[in-house]
């Protein structure tokens, strides 16, 4: 591969449905491309140093970052992971390793055994990330670290068919314990959602957006901002944040600016305020707002302003803080419609006799969860038009930035609830998964018994850590679309047929029909 070469395929936006050869869809370049190549090969040379020692510590602080760093529209910046390549190497020597790995190997060979590397890979890099948010909150599971030095062994290794299929649904399993450990990690910190209805209104004066998924980074910035007269305000996946109780509390966390990740370049074009990225997703800022944007953690782009890690964990956000009073804000009020959120499983639980109820009473016929990771690539607004068409004696629920397709629907209520229930960001599909084992346990059935459907739209990598673990439970007959990854093969996609009833969705009214045998 040379230096004006790359090959990328884990994204669901990747060039022609097969791989982005020339630059990313996303604007990554072919430099940082193959950075990140070489990122992860360093990583899996030094899971393999690690065989057989005591490492932990800032050794799987590396390994989360690492590979968190790798998932799409997170970093652009070829110095930070340079940087990043540097301590792995680094940490390699210190525990005596030698054995290099080929960053071309990841992508080349066979076609079904590279398309299982891939799906393996790309799932782990999805585990990172949430393992880091968990991280960062002090909590972890040495079941969780310890698999990705496992998992990154296995990459490095050849396996057949069958063996790679093992190793893709323990890991699953293993990512079902991560969800468990960051749910645990933010309602132990920030307590259980509660539902909520958020602003969408744009009061004057000073203002911060934060986009992401960080909860501890829009704590401490709300820390830090108390009593300055700044308004904070929510962007994408940040959305979920205005149900938890230690947050809501603070009375300038205003509302939500804005829409899903992928509309960013239109609606911050111009902003008279600061923005601040804390995980995924940023796009290449544009010349009119680039001077008001902030990176943190293992966010990177170049010519944005980054704002590190202290010492001690903590952050200092004064130059956001320093920003935002410069640009002062709106001038005046801009009025919007409110959002819900805050359904999360135990606001669900505790009305579970009443959906159990409703569904036995023949009030709901039928849930849907609808949602995932949303994007820009047309097809899209299948997503909306399926939540249109429901029928008003069904339930949707929905959870990641999927739900900004139709989260401003007014589609009714069904008794005492909104038809459309918000679940939270992406990592809280378990919250969705515990509502329907304790839905399968009431009615005393399987899950794949019950009249739920999944209709699941993906982008990026952590879409598909999500997907690998409802696949390991067993759970069949998802809908998947709007396209079909390209890193899965015709004949792993016919394994996964088989074996989960796995479908990409096709129109709404033709899955509709399908789903509800109409």
């Amino acid at each position: 591969m040379s230096d004006t070469s790359m090959f990328c395929f884990q994204c669901e936006q990747t060039a022609g449905g097969k791989g982005c050869t020339r630059v990313g869809v996303c604007g990554k370049q072919p430099e940082v491309a193959g950075k990140q190549d070489q990122l992860t090969a360093a990583l899996i040379a030094l899971a393999r140093a690690a065989q057989g020692k005591a490492v932990g510590g800032a050794t799987d602080e590396l390994m989360m970052q690492g590979l968190f760093a790798t998932v799409t529209n997170v970093n652009f910046d070829a110095t930070r992971i340079d940087a990043l390549i540097a301590l792995a190497k680094a940490a390699t020597a210190r525990l005596g390793g030698a054995s290099a790995f080929d960053p071309e190997a990841l992508f080349h060979g066979d076609t079904d055994i590279t398309s299982l590397r891939a799906t393996l890979l790309f799932g782990m890099r999805g585990m990172a990330a949430y393992a880091w948010h968990a991280h960062v909150l002090g909590q972890n599971d040495a079941a969780v670290t310890g698999w990705l030095y496992k998992g990154l062994l296995e990459v490095g290794r050849d396996h057949n068919v069958a063996e790679w299929l093992g190793l893709i649904m323990e890991f699953g399993q293993i990512n079902l314990t991560c969800m468990e450990i960051l749910d645990r990690a933010n309602t132990s910190t920030y307590g259980h959602p509660v539902p909520t209805s958020v602003s969408t209104t744009r009061d004057p004066g000073p203002f911060i957006v934060i986009s992401g998924h960080d909860l501890l980074d829009l704590k401490h910035l709300l820390d830090q901002t108390s009593g300055k007269g700044i308004n904070i305000y929510t962007h994408g996946e940040m959305l979920p944040a205005h149900g938890y109780p230690e947050l809501k509390k603070y009375p300038h966390l205003k509302g939500n600016y804005g829409t899903a990740w992928q509309n960013q370049q239109k609606e911050f074009a111009d902003l008279p305020g600061a923005v601040l990225f804390t995980t995924n997703c940023i796009m290449t800022p544009k010349a009119s707002y680039i001077d008001r944007v902030f990176t943190t953690d293992v966010v990177g782009f170049p010519g944005v302003a980054h704002i590190p890690n202290g010492g001690s964990g903590q952050k200092d956000f004064a130059p956001v803080i320093q920003k935002a009073l410069e640009l002062g804000g709106w001038k005046s009020a801009v009025a919007g419609a409110p959002l819900m959120t805050g359904f999360a499983r135990h606001a669900v639980m505790s009305v579970a006799d009443q959906v159990i109820g409703a569904v036995k009473a023949g009030l709901v016929k039928h849930i849907f969860l609808v949602g995932g990771c949303d994007g820009a690539k047309p097809g899209r607004n299948y997503y909306t038009e399926f939540v249109e068409k429901t029928p008003r004696d069904t339930l949707v629920l929905t959870l990641a930035c999927g739900k900004y397709r139709f989260n401003h629907l007014d589609i009714g209520k069904i008794g005492p609830f909104p038809r459309i229930l918000d679940m939270g960001q992406c990592n809280d599909a378990y919250s969705a998964i515990q509502v329907a084992v304790a839905l399968a346990k009431a009615f005393n059935c399987s899950v794949n018994d019950l009249p739920l459907t999944l209709v699941l739209s993906w982008y990026e990598q952590k879409a598909v850590c999500i997907l690998l673990t409802l696949l390991s439970l067993g759970i069949k007959n998802i809908r998947l679309g709007p396209t079909l990854p390209a890193f899965v093969s015709p004949t792993v996609l016919n394994v996964l047929v088989e074996k989960f009833g796995l479908t990409p969705t096709t129109t709404p009214d033709a899955d509709l029909k399908a789903i509800l045998g109409k």
